[in-house]
């Protein structure tokens, strides 16, 4: 589907769905504990439908509600797949579960769409293989053959999944563990990890920089219950929305700022940038403002990247955003798909090895590609909103990845956007 985007301005209200890192981390720790797990108001998504029916393949028992979903887990007696473990576009959900079944006895073959058979899979490879794992490739298609033995293990992290995948797994090795991390992107969802291995009762010893960990071995994930929070990554879009797009205030509810989410950080630098944003408790108020251009580091958030982009993009002055190489290990490579559809709108925008200089302006209207890459869809149906002639963005439909409501919400707060074949 091509999503039309008309110049249009936007007010009222919107609900942000829950957490995909938050839900999928919910699906593997269940799919790990003996017994059942209750999980309220998880995110409804592609990635994460994905992930929950692999786990079901492994083993895990769901009963699926309209917003609950009942999870027995396997306590890590899992399933033997002869076929392959379809992973769709979870490039979270296909590093978890790959270490996670490393942990069992039984080969697992695993595989995605063309985009997840493009991602890099290796440094995660290369630590489990150290422990005793063997693989048959570096990318999907591959099969994960364990068992995985505890040990001393180094890993190199560009991903902070390939670390969560490892601390995830390891607790249930026979051995005990010790992990030595030679390189961190992203660490707060290295902090998402261990919120979680603490509720499922998990013991483990950690650097506060998460450079080094010693796990104890023949652990077990216990059941548990309990709410999803709202994405913080998701609520970039309509707050970035209602800074350079909004007629009146725009008003994002669902909102927890005391989660561990480091994506809640895009408040901040929205912040610096000069928006106009008011903190309650469970949500906030974002009015429309003029922006000015700055230096951010995005390396602890990179999925912010192609919003903040935007961001740039409308604003007076030079914005740089800096320290994120691992936005280029996405669904796309995030740095070079902006930098393209950003100039095609007419913006000034420099690559950089780690980020992007966006001069901001004025943008105008054009056929862009969505690279099948849910938030580059949806953060230019955002800079559309402000160009002065209509847009159209190529297969928008992949925003179901994360936020299957996006077109539905935003018509409502009066964005002029429509989906055609």
């Amino acid at each position: 589907m091509n999503l039309i985007v008309r110049p249009s301005e936007i007010t009222g209200r919107v609900a942000v769905p829950g957490s995909k890192s938050h839900t999928i981390r919910a699906v593997a720790a269940a799919l790990a504990a003996g017994g059942e797990s209750i999980v309220h108001a998880p995110l409804i998504s592609a990635d994460t439908i994905s992930t929950l029916n692999a786990a079901e393949r492994l083993g895990a028992k769901v009963v699926r509600g309209e917003d609950c979903w009942r999870i027995t887990g396997t306590g890590g007696d899992f399933n033997v797949i002869d076929d392959k473990l379809d992973m769709g576009n979870s490039g979270t959900g296909l590093r978890i579960l790959s270490a996670i079944a490393a942990t069992g006895k039984h080969p697992v073959n695993f595989d995605g769409d063309d985009s997840l058979r493009g991602r890099l899979m290796k440094p995660l490879l290369d630590a489990m293989a150290q422990l005793g794992v063997k693989y048959s490739a570096e990318k999907c298609p591959l099969t994960i053959s364990g068992p995985l033995h505890g040990g001393k293990v180094s890993i190199e992290a560009p991903s902070s999944q390939f670390l969560t995948a490892l601390l995830f797994a390891l607790p249930m090795a026979e051995e005990d563990s010790e992990i030595t991390v030679t390189l961190l992107h992203e660490a707060p969802y290295v902090g998402i990890t261990l919120k979680w291995l603490k509720m499922c009762g998990i013991e483990f010893e950690g650097s506060s920089d998460y450079m080094h960990f010693v796990i104890p071995g023949g652990q077990r994930f216990r059941p548990f219950e309990t709410v999803i929070p709202a994405d913080f990554s998701t609520a970039a879009f309509p707050l970035v929305a209602a800074t350079i797009a909004g007629k009146e205030s725009v008003e994002i509810a669902n909102l927890d700022f005391d989660d561990v989410q480091g994506d809640k950080a895009v408040f901040d630098l929205m912040t610096t940038l000069g928006a106009d944003i008011q903190r309650s408790p469970g949500h906030c108020l974002v009015k429309p403002a003029e922006i000015c251009g700055a230096d951010l580091d995005l390396n602890a958030t990179p999925d912010a990247l192609p919003i903040l982009a935007v961001a740039g993009a409308c604003s007076s002055g030079v914005t740089r955003l800096l320290n994120v190489p691992q936005a280029r290990l996405k669904e796309s490579d995030r740095i070079s798909c902006m930098t393209c559809e950003l100039r095609k709108m007419g913006a000034e925008v420099e690559e950089l090895d780690d980020g992007m200089v966006i001069h901001g302006g004025k943008l105008h209207g054009a056929e862009l590609e969505s690279y099948g890459d849910h938030r580059i869809a949806m953060a230019l149906a955002v800079a559309a909103l402000t160009a002065s002639t209509p847009s159209v963005i190529k297969d928008a439909e992949c925003a179901a990845v994360t936020y299957p409501g996006f077109v539905e919400d935003f018509h409502r707060m009066g964005a002029d956007f429509e989906l055609v074949k």
